[in-house]
């Protein structure tokens, strides 16, 4: 779907819930500086005028996490947990069509934001799944909630990290939580269980220094070679096990890049010191310390002062249940059945906000419902089709439905 001409701003035409999305995208939260004072804002002034009860808590100073919560029939079952990150990551102006941040739609119905499918779409969505089953009066056993959390693309270190170890956290009593997913170019929807461990690696390689001139012996450089060179072997072999195995997703290989390179002061000195960093993301199938043992024996392979340090280590392989058996699972999917989605179960290939809540104990699906739709998140021009996010809105509206009305569980009584 190319770019088109530029449509009206907005028009009597519009469906007013594209309305509500746009005038999210124009809320620049983009980083190093987002705006979150008014994202809360307009997301609370949304929940009010739906007649949600609001909550906000600073797990950090200048970092609120926003609540917003339907009540329930039975509050004392375990809760539906809606998560989405108010966030959006940096753009490069001049590589955009129209400008990132005015929401601009044009004739083919592509709204062009960045932000429009990572993941606002899905905040706006969730309140407007939640306005149409209001609407119709429908209530649910179970309660809802609604969390906006911050910095999620920074990490979630300030945001939902340190949410869930808070009170305000345990006693929202999550059952069953849904959070970000990918779009998908193809008919069927992606849905994610589980997330590869995101490994942040510094080598360090230390050497003889001396005049650029001479055949030093024992430098940073020559280490720091064969460092590199066992890294990017083992890439190689993953990416080659991804290219000759169909049946495999990206987030079913371990993916590594080298990310940064440091060392040296000046062109004729030879350094003593040389680093560089890596990025790894491990599916939850590999032995994580098998794995880190393999990066030690490169690191001895490499030759003596040779070290490692983690910049980011994540343990957890927590996945959620995908089994008929499982009661919140089978919500899921049955409705999936009903409105013939074809779905796609997949280890998402990077990170999300729902590892730190699969890590609290609480399964989580990611799932952002945006079928026939390049990926764009993080990439120039970014877009979703207003039929495809309003198609979203009717998928969650079902969605709620039944997963608040799970039965009570054995846990529950």
């Amino acid at each position: 779907m190319a770019p088109g001409k530029p449509g009206k701003s907005t028009g009597a035409s519009e469906d007013p819930s594209v309305t509500l999305f746009r005038e999210y995208l124009r809320i620049d939260t983009v980083h190093p500086k987002p705006d979150y004072d008014a994202a809360v804002q307009f997301l609370e002034r949304v929940g009010t005028d739906l007649g949600l009860a609001c909550q906000k808590v600073e797990v950090c100073q200048g970092r609120v996490v926003l609540i917003l919560t339907w009540q329930g029939t039975k509050p004392h079952l375990r809760s539906i947990l809606l998560n989405s990150h108010t966030d959006v990551v940096p753009v490069f102006e001049e590589h955009w069509t129209y400008p990132p941040f005015e929401a601009v739609k044009d004739l083919q119905g592509n709204i062009y934001a960045r932000g429009a499918q990572d993941m606002k779409c899905v905040s706006i969505q969730y309140l407007e799944a939640i306005r149409r089953l209001k609407a119709e009066g429908k209530c649910f056993a179970r309660t809802i909630h609604l969390t906006f959390v911050p910095d999620e693309e920074v990490g979630g270190h300030k945001g939902m990290e340190m949410f869930v170890q808070r009170p305000e956290f345990r006693a929202l009593n999550v059952g069953f939580a849904l959070d970000e997913g990918l779009a998908s170019p193809s008919d069927t929807y992606s849905v994610f269980y589980g997330e590869k461990s995101p490994w942040w690696i510094k080598v360090k390689c230390m050497g003889s220094p001396g005049h650029g001139s001479r055949f030093i012996s024992n430098t940073a450089a020559e280490k720091m070679h064969k460092v590199i060179n066992s890294f990017l072997a083992f890439r190689e072999s993953e990416k080659q096990r991804l290219k000759s195995d169909s049946s495999l997703t990206l987030g079913d290989v371990t993916s590594l890049n080298l990310t940064m390179l440091e060392g040296g002061v000046s062109f004729n000195v030879v350094p003593s010191e040389m680093a560089a960093s890596f990025d790894i993301r491990i599916p939850p199938t590999v032995d994580l310390k098998a794995f880190e043992e393999q990066v030690a024996a490169w690191c001895r392979g490499a030759g003596d002062g040779v070290t490692y340090e983690f910049h980011q280590k994540c343990m957890d392989q927590h996945v959620t249940s995908t089994e008929e058996s499982d009661p919140w699972w089978k919500a899921f999917s049955g409705v999936c059945r009903d409105m013939k989605l074809q779905l796609k179960l997949e280890i998402f290939p990077a990170a999300t906000d729902s590892r730190y809540i699969r890590a609290a104990g609480h399964p989580a699906i990611g799932f952002s419902p945006m079928n026939r739709t390049p990926v764009l998140l993080h990439d120039h021009n970014e877009f979703l089709n207003e039929q495809v996010f309003l198609r979203g809105i009717d998928i969650y509206a079902h969605l709620l439905a039944a997963l608040a009305s799970v039965p009570p569980l054995p846990a529950e009584g």
